[in-house]
């Protein structure tokens, strides 16, 4: 009977990719530095192939080695979903789903997918991650999500995505200013007077491309960490921003002194998705959750 690799060689080559360290990898496993080499080099010897390149004590994984941690990625997450089916037996929405979202989506809707997941699949434990578009989509490329809810256009690669609603942006200023002609064309607004979320923030790119933002002059240099800092800094009279409806209708701007008006910008909006893996068996999981998901979006991005 030809030799293959085991399952366990498998996930420890993912996990020395990962930690690119033999010592961080190992402990992430359970097991020793010795027993976690003597794993590396038996799959090596079992598949005939040179996986690391090593000099001392450092390594690099050859291009080849490359090409075998993402067919062994697949292959986990494929014997990941084969017990989860069996262990479930065959039920659509049980066990875990693993959500991944953005920062400035996940504060004004997870709530509402929450409550309404446990009312409508009670036997699905739905487990969530709040972090960048490029980690959660790196997260989720590598198994480590089932699905990321985050803004769109955004560059997903090979991911599948579907848009599931459209959410508006205001611009939202401090009440003594709607008199100053904010509503107006913007290349008539003073220089530095837009605050935006820092750049790793996608809704920053969103805006300036839905608000026609073209001259970078009228955008302030200070950047905001959060929409919370961000309301804050307005509400103070430093400027003003723009914001995603889904935020507002959240009540981000109770217990302050901005209003938020239509933008001078037609259709100035992003759009709101969901991503997962093509190769996955779990589509219908997947498609289900993103119809829940999609009707929290049609309340929460209301206009």
């Amino acid at each position: 009977m030809k030799r293959l690799p085991s399952v366990k060689q498998l996930q420890y080559l993912l996990a020395l990719h990962e930690h690119q360290h033999f010592g961080r990898a190992a402990d992430a496993c359970y097991i020793g530095q010795s027993t976690l080499s003597a794993a590396i080099a038996n799959l090596e010897e079992t598949i005939d192939a040179q996986l690391l390149e090593r000099d001392h004590k450092t390594f690099i994984f050859t291009s080849l080695g490359e090409d075998v941690v993402r067919q062994a990625r697949y292959i986990i997450e494929q014997c990941e979903e084969l017990a989860d089916f069996a262990r479930n037996q065959g039920k659509p929405m049980t066990g875990q789903f693993r959500l991944g979202c953005i920062p400035t989506i996940a504060p004004f809707v997870l709530s509402e997918v929450m409550a309404l997941c446990r009312q409508r699949y009670p036997e699905l434990q739905l487990l969530l991650r709040e972090d960048t578009s490029e980690n959660s989509l790196r997260a989720l490329t590598e198994g480590r999500l089932d699905m990321v809810l985050l803004a769109l256009p955004y560059e997903t690669g090979a991911l599948h995505t579907e848009v599931l609603a459209q959410d508006g942006f205001k611009l939202v200023l401090h009440k003594d200013w709607q008199d100053r002609g904010f509503s107006q064309d913007i290349s008539q607004w003073p220089d530095e007077s837009i605050f935006l979320l820092e750049r790793e923030h996608c809704l920053t790119g969103h805006a300036v491309k839905a608000c026609e933002l073209e001259d970078s002059r009228k955008v302030n240099p200070f950047f905001a960490t959060s929409l919370h800092t961000l309301t804050q800094m307005v509400n103070n009279k430093l400027g003003v921003t723009f914001m995603p409806q889904m935020a507002i209708n959240s009540g981000l701007l109770q217990g302050t002194e901005l209003i938020s008006q239509a933008p001078a910008s037609s259709g100035a909006a992003r759009d709101i998705g969901v991503a997962w893996r093509p190769t996955s068996s779990k589509s219908r999981n997947y498609r289900l959750m993103a119809t829940l998901i999609a009707e929290v979006l049609q309340q929460k991005c209301a206009g």
